[in-house]
């Protein structure tokens, strides 16, 4: 009975030091991946351009509406990202006081609304270096790209 249960343990031993190492070889292969760089839009830039047929006066004109948007939207998503941080810091609070809540999901609406409007307003001057079937074409760009990453919570919820 003694042996038996010797071997059981030396068995299941061998057999978690195999699968910790295998881990271990796993987590330092990953580890050592390089991780992709985003490429701040310049794919998305370059289809835009290809499939958009500009030459290279309105390419010119699109990179520079495009980084002088960034320019000015950019501040306000940090702005953004600092006041949420600020709000979800509360959540160690005792006594959470709600006007104060109140305060941080405000400023962070108005902020998201100034965004907006300056992207709309971008989509808008952009839209306007088009005409015809290349406006149509820049319209229905901008729906997929609004559409990316969507999460449908009714399609889950039919899942």
């Amino acid at each position: 009975m003694k042996n038996s249960t010797n071997k059981f343990l030396l068995i299941a031993v061998i057999l978690l030091l195999v699968v910790n190492i295998t881990l271990v070889v796993f987590m330092v292969m990953e580890k050592n991946k390089k991780i992709p760089q985003r490429d701040g839009g310049k794919v998305a830039f370059e289809k835009m351009v290809n499939e958009l047929g500009m030459n290279e006066t309105a390419k010119k004109e699109f990179d520079s509406l495009r980084e002088a948007h960034f320019a000015r939207v950019r501040p306000i998503f940090d702005s953004i990202r600092t006041t949420r941080q600020a709000l979800f810091s509360l959540i160690k609070e005792e006594n959470l006081n709600d006007s104060l809540v109140a305060v941080y999901t405000n400023s962070i609406t108005e902020k998201q609304i100034r965004a907006d409007k300056l992207t709309i307003n971008h989509f808008r001057t952009v839209r306007k270096m088009f005409t015809g079937e290349a406006q149509q074409k820049y319209d229905e760009m901008v729906q997929k790209m609004l559409q990316r990453g969507k999460r449908d919570s009714v399609a889950k919820k039919k899942k």
